[in-house]
């Protein structure tokens, strides 16, 4: 029944996606066969992405390298016997070293709650088997170069100088033949050839018997015959003989290497399986940055149970534009009845929380918004769709009965069950009250449950039972299309008559079936209609209720705003007065020093001048004083009156300092903080490095740049500086493989240039895989440019990770 649920809800497509992000084939392909957890292991599983996903956001770079798929190697170096050929030790030899790469990534830091979620002890990731493998890695690349070619070994380098040596005598005996004019007229053709590994002359068929040797072969016309003379016999004998010397000893050499690695077996094996999930974690951890996704919470209940489900505008990740929906079940709630119209969005608003509680349950980031609270179930079952079936001979309400009977038999209290429109296909009488005696028996096992339906019945179902919760998808009357948000405690109405008239029925059918209605009509109709209008009146007054403190608290600013205004007036007012008692100090300083000059001939003692200048200098003290006081209370009333004069940036104080990057609010320009000028009546003032310039600017003229725009502005400068060149020309197709690292960026930068200039917003990149260098440098290149708006690795029938997709703004 999952599985059956799993495709209703689309869950293998968003498995796929996600697989796309592996660098790994194996990784790739265990992402994409996997299946939701059901159990409590899925809070481990979340725990490992998210630190990831956080790790990703960070500053660290990321390896990027592709990862060999070795799963089928390692069984076969434990095979007694077995000898790995070049390829297979060079694959291996590469997924140790890169898999080292993702290691050494993770755990560059040794962050202690990292460390501790994605590795334990005994794991691979960390101790002696990373060593070992380490070394394995190393003794493969003594052997093999990180091209995959064999070195240039000294047992190897000697059979290659004879095998050179032979080479070179053949050639003199076979240019013998085509040389000396005794034999040119012989022969068909000057030039000697190869027939199965071996030299030969082509000659022409009536000299057959004139050179001595095997004849290897005749041509179609009879006219040329192959030979070999008997004296190249021996030296292509002695070629052939050292060539299979040179095979023989590179069997050696791998036997021999392939003993050291399958020494180590075990460990590499864990080894393997360590790194494929790590890649697995971190393909998971990559789509949940692309969707810019956030991981839900887990709430539970005094009773230490999971109650709280909450959706806080959730997208459905396949959909293009997808409309937020919310939907909320606290403690209290155990069943949803969502009402409404035809496309208003129930079946989407089933589905988007169907696949979003099962990609929770896979250890992935939703799209939605925090804070967002999902539990964890025990089972995820659904029932949505048309179920008919021609090949089994069941109707659409068969169908769906054979659904829902295969749930009520394997839901339990920690299950969620989805079912769409319950009760159609059938009689609305007997339908509705099946789909009653359905909901009692769920009630009963205590599932978590959200129903759509069209049964009006149900509708006050929803208001007599415990635990149930009627909910409905807004309708616009007036334009008469749905906003696809639901609102919980209502019911909906259907609307059948208004959207009839709407598409075209009739008006006197649409009229003839409102008579019938308004025959039987209840009040319900009438009801919904109160509730829904009382609800929009309570929503005007709070609405008007918020306008009003608004109102009151702009009323409050400005008031404190005059109230700051005098007091820094006042504040002025006593600076001016404490200037004028300075200035009055400094001439009664200068007339005291005058006095004491003229009287030191008189009976003025020395004790009475003390005494003189004492209080002088007490006199000095105290208008100090004051004037710091005056200070302290001015930078008060500044920083209040900043406050109130930018009340949305009030709450975040701002502090400046040495070294700190700010804006100039009037130019626009970034500038770097030296150092602080001095204090005046305007504020605090900085001396700012401006370019080459350094100028001084009031506290008030600058801002400090957030980081995001200092990012950005960083990127835009890398991104622009080259100078763009008119004459290049856009391809389609940019081929850089086998080109030198410095050359395959400037064609790489030539091209989004050109591809700007033209207009052309999607083309490839063919890099091949090699060691990575030029997909990580390309790589690189395009996430530094602000003009590159996604890239991507191409399809595997495309290319693969040898090629990459790159999509401009």
């Amino acid at each position: 029944m999952i599985t059956k649920t799993l495709a209703l809800l689309e869950y293998p497509r968003i498995m796929e996606k996600v697989s796309e992000y592996a660098l790994s084939t194996e990784a790739a392909e265990i992402v994409k066969n996997s299946k939701p957890l059901f159990d409590e292991s899925v809070n481990h599983e979340k725990e490992k992405v998210r630190a990831i996903y956080e790790l990703k956001k960070g500053n660290t770079e990321e390896p990027r390298s592709w990862l060999p798929s070795i799963g089928f190697l390692v069984p076969k170096i434990e095979v007694e016997g077995m000898v790995l050929d070049i390829d297979e030790a060079h694959a291996i030899g590469l997924f140790i070293e890169r898999g080292i790469e993702l290691i050494n990534w993770v755990f560059k830091d040794d962050e202690p709650q990292r460390t501790d979620i994605l590795r334990k002890p005994e794991s691979a990731l960390c101790g002696e088997e990373k060593k070992i493998v380490k070394n394995v890695s190393a003794e493969i690349f003594k052997i093999i170069d990180k091209e995959g070619n064999l070195r240039d070994l000294p047992a190897l380098r000697a059979i290659r100088k004879r095998i050179e040596t032979l080479e070179k005598d053949l050639k003199a005996a076979v240019s013998r033949y085509c040389g000396e004019e005794e034999y040119k007229r012989m022969l068909q053709s000057p030039l000697p050839s190869q027939r199965d590994g071996r030299a030969v002359i082509a000659v022409k068929s009536n000299y057959r018997g004139r050179i001595k040797g095997i004849v290897h072969e005749a041509s179609s016309s009879g006219q040329t015959i192959f030979v070999e003379p008997l004296d190249v016999v021996e030296k292509n004998n002695d070629i052939l003989l050292e060539k299979r010397n040179y095979d023989a000893e590179i069997q050696k050499i791998m036997r021999e290497l392939t003993e050291k690695i399958s020494i180590h077996s075990a460990e590499l094996k864990i080894f393997h399986v360590e790194i494929i999930k790590l890649e697995c974690l971190r393909a998971k951890a990559s789509y949940s940055t692309a969707v810019k996704g956030h991981f839900t919470l887990m709430l539970k209940n005094s009773a230490n149970r999971e109650e709280t489900l909450l959706l806080n505008k959730a997208r459905h990740p396949l959909l293009k534009n997808p409309v937020p929906i919310n939907i909320e079940m606290n403690s209290n709630i155990r069943t949803l009845i969502i009402t409404g119209p035809n496309t208003g969005g129930k079946t989407v608003a089933l589905k988007t929380l169907g696949l979003l509680a099962m990609m929770n349950q896979s250890g992935l980031a939703l799209p939605l918004e925090e804070p967002s609270v999902l539990p964890i179930f025990d089972g995820i079952y659904a029932d949505i769709g048309d179920e008919q079936s021609i090949n089994q001979s069941l109707s659409t309400f068969s169908g769906h009965i054979t659904n829902i009977s295969a749930i009520t038999k394997h839901a339990t209290e920690k299950s969620l069950v989805l079912l769409d429109e319950l009760g159609s296909g059938t009689d609305p009488e007997e339908g509705a009250s099946l789909a009653m005696a359905i909901l009692d028996y769920l009630i009963d096992k205590k599932s978590r449950m959200i129903v759509t339906t069209h049964h009006g019945i149900l509708k006050h179902y929803g208001y007599t039972r415990q635990g149930v919760e009627n909910a409905s998808v807004e309708f616009d009357a007036h334009t008469l299309s749905p906003t696809y948000k639901i609102i919980a405690g209502l019911p909906g109405e259907s609307r059948a008559l208004d959207i009839a008239a709407a598409n075209g029925l009739d008006n006197a059918i649409v009229k003839k079936a409102r008579d019938y209605i308004d025959e039987e009509k209840s009040d319900v109709s009438e009801m919904i209609k109160g509730l829904e209008q009382k609800q929009r009146e309570l929503a005007g007054m709070e609405r008007k209720s918020a306008a009003e403190q608004n109102q009151l608290k702009e009323e409050k600013r400005r008031s404190d705003l005059k109230e700051l205004q005098l007091r820094q007036k006042e504040s002025e007012l006593k600076r001016e007065h404490i200037g004028k008692l300075q200035l009055l100090l400094g001439e009664s300083r200068k007339t005291l020093e005058n006095l004491v000059r003229e009287v030191k001939e008189g009976e003025i003692t020395r004790e009475k001048t003390l005494k003189v200048k004492e209080f002088l200098n007490e006199l000095a003290r105290n208008v100090d004083n004051e004037s710091n006081l005056l200070d302290t209370e001015e930078t008060a009333i500044r920083k209040q009156l900043h406050k109130l004069e930018n009340p949305v940036n009030a709450e975040n104080e701002i502090t400046f300092e040495e070294g700190m990057e700010v804006l100039i609010r009037k130019t626009k320009q970034h500038g770097v903080i030296l150092r602080s000028d001095k204090k005046n009546a305007a504020g605090t003032s900085w001396i700012i490095k401006v370019g080459s310039l350094k100028i001084c600017l009031p506290e008030k003229e600058i801002a400090p740049v957030p980081t995001a725009k200092k990012k950005s502005a960083k990127t835009n400068s890398v991104s622009w500086t080259a100078e763009i060149s008119a004459s290049s020309e856009a391809v389609y197709e940019l081929m850089i493989r086998k080109m030198k690292f410095e050359e395959a960026m400037e064609a790489v930068r030539r091209q989004v240039e050109a591809a700007m200039l033209s207009g052309l917003k999607n083309f490839a990149i063919i890099h091949g895989k090699g060691h990575g260098i030029l997909q990580k440098g390309v790589h690189d290149y395009l996430r530094s440019c602000s003009a590159v708006a996604d890239f991507y690795f191409s399809r595997p029938e495309m290319g693969g990770f040898g090629r990459t997709e790159v999509v401009l703004h």
